[in-house]
């Protein structure tokens, strides 16, 4: 499939990897459309994309939501009248431990509330299926070539404080067997699914994070740098351009590696 000519929803468009994403593929003549949160934060990348020459509209909405969902699905399809590229970018962490002990007595004196574990589970797994599956009945309806792109974590390998992050990014990553395997049962065959699964990535949350941190994370990491979010976005526009990448879970991390185990 070619960027050029073809149409991408971004969930999660309005900054971060997703923000890269949606510049990549309207930069190569993809028109995106940018689903987001804050309409601000929206506005901006929209018009940014429309200064270098690219076709984009802007939709506030939730992820979670069945009714936003049907929403942003219909304001691409009235604009651009198709849908190729649906990339699930929207997610959010809430890190803690399921459970605590008192330091004097031994017993648990905190444990992990619903307030941590829902919006994650909320946000990251059940917003990736609806994006996915809308995307995927607009891509079949219409009859054109599509390619979701659930986006996973190297931390779906299980990591210590994020048992609700790890969760949903484990699913995250076993969506594109799953999907394609029954497409295949029903005879779809236009459409291929590829999950792409990040490691330290240079957005907001880890470059302002404290540096001696920062140092530790990347002592894991062969590269030795955080990825850049336009080495993720090229991964994602060679997924767009090479059919035969389906049905798997693509690592990009650097190189990172567990020398002093998993979970320190």
């Amino acid at each position: 499939m070619e960027i050029k000519g073809s149409v991408a929803i971004i969930t999660g468009g309005e900054d971060g990897i997703g923000e890269h994403v949606a510049k990549f593929l309207a930069k190569r003549g993809a028109k995106v459309a940018i689903i987001g949160l804050v309409q601000e934060k929206i506005d901006r990348v929209v018009k940014e994309i429309q200064e270098m020459g690219g076709g984009a509209i802007g939709v506030q909405a939730n992820v979670t939501s069945e009714a936003d969902t049907a929403k942003f699905i219909k304001a691409t399809l009235d604009a651009f009248g198709k849908l190729n590229i649906a990339v699930t970018c929207a997610g959010i962490i809430h890190d803690g431990m399921m459970l605590s002990l008192d330091k004097e007595t031994g017993k648990i004196s905190r444990k992990m509330g619903l307030d941590r574990w829902q919006p994650v589970i909320d946000v990251n797994l059940t917003g990736t299926f609806l994006t996915l599956r809308d995307a995927a009945e607009a891509m079949v309806n219409g009859g054109w070539e599509g390619l979701l792109v659930p986006i996973s974590s190297v931390n779906k390998v299980g990591q210590v404080g994020q048992i609700n992050y790890s969760s949903t990014k484990v699913a995250a990553a076993l969506m594109p067997k799953i999907i394609i395997g029954e497409f295949l049962m029903r005879g779809i065959r236009n459409i291929r699914c590829v999950g792409i699964a990040p490691g330290y990535t240079a957005t907001s949350m880890l470059t302002g994070m404290n540096q001696d941190a920062l140092k530790a994370l990347l002592a894991d990491v062969h590269l030795g740098r955080l990825l850049e979010p336009d080495e993720i976005a090229n991964m994602i526009g060679h997924c767009v351009e090479n059919s035969a990448l389906n049905a798997t879970t693509i690592e990009i991390t650097g190189g990172l590696c567990y020398p002093h185990g998993i979970a320190k």
